[in-house]
């Protein structure tokens, strides 16, 4: 292995390991206390840990490692080294956590004791004596901490080069059978899992804010995972395509691909850019577009991921 690809390795495992811990520290010390669900075999097994205590980790992998022999028969050898590497150090990480730490909030409005039970807005737990404790949450500033660390951790396992698996084995299960798409079926099996909250517990806030942890997730990851760049994509029909083309080139240094198209109302051959940018790119080429052409037509999308020459290189596998 060269030198190049052995670092690219050795950063790789790193994010694993760390996101693993991230989403273990996640998990035990945000979303349990509080009784939450933000989907996946984690989730499920916050509100199995409530209802029946028995370890966050034990419940998780005794639901994990039957849901990678399944898939891995039904859907064939799709899980690699570090899928399984990532749900056993999760696992690891969360048993480590959950001995020391217990299940004790990070997160509330008054200190940890004996409170009242009767008071409405206190949530009890388990701590390591065995004795019932409750505290005062802050519901919002704890949802938006454990949706940043989700994201974050996630994100991280992504850039690795492997995935969550869980409860996404059963989603691809069930595409592979009823051909809805994978997104959808992510979103109902996760969405059971978060509504489990509501059934256990009774509470419509809990799975609320689950669900405000997995959005806050979700634009966490993309932002680890893609980068804080911004890409537009235009596609500019003009007559004066020397004007348009040399303003690219010469003054936002940038490439793009000239394409000969006819117009479906009179047939009439035109010229179409087709060029990709940067957001700061994107608004000095707009703020001069009419002056270059003020009979240009324009289509902008937004662009999640570019590779290639100027911008981010092609993968090497």
């Amino acid at each position: 292995m060269d030198k190049p690809k052995l670092k690219t390795e050795i950063v790789a495992y790193l994010l694993l390991i760390a996101g693993s811990a991230l989403f273990a520290i996640g998990d035990v010390m945000f979303v349990n206390p509080y009784h939450m669900a933000p989907g996946g075999t984690y989730g499920l097994s916050n509100v199995f840990n409530t209802l029946w205590p028995w370890k966050i980790s034990l419940y998780a992998i005794c639901m994990d490692v039957p849901l990678l022999i399944i898939g891995t028969l039904i859907l064939g050898p799709k899980f690699g080294f570090k899928t399984i590497l990532s749900t056993g150090l999760i696992f690891a990480f969360t048993f480590i956590i959950e001995s020391t730490w217990g299940y004790r909030p990070v997160i509330f409005d008054n200190s940890i004791g004996i409170l009242d039970s009767e008071t409405a807005s206190s949530i009890a737990f388990v701590a390591k004596n065995g004795a019932t404790q409750y505290f005062v949450p802050d519901y919002f500033l704890n949802t938006v901490v454990a949706g940043l660390i989700y994201g974050l951790a996630i994100g991280m396992i992504f850039r690795s080069g492997a995935t969550s698996g869980g409860s996404d084995i059963i989603s691809m299960i069930l595409h592979k059978y009823t051909k809805i798409s994978l997104g959808t079926l992510v979103t109902i099996v996760d969405g059971c899992i978060t509504l489990s909250t509501l059934i256990a517990f009774g509470d419509i806030r809990l799975p609320i804010y689950s669900i405000i942890i997995i959005f806050i997730e979700g634009k966490v990851i993309d932002l680890v995972v893609d980068g804080l760049k911004s890409y537009k994509t235009a596609f500019i029909v003009t007559e004066h395509m020397e004007e348009v083309k040399n303003f690219i080139l010469n003054d936002l240094h940038r490439g793009g691909t000239c394409i000969t198209v006819e117009g479906l109302y009179n047939g009439s051959e035109r010229k179409m850019i087709y060029v990709t940018m940067e957001r700061a790119d994107f608004v000095k080429m707009r703020s001069n577009l009419r002056r270059l052409d003020p009979s240009a037509f324009v289509n902008v999308i937004d662009s999640s991921e570019i590779m290639g020459k100027g911008f981010k290189a092609l993968p090497t596998e």
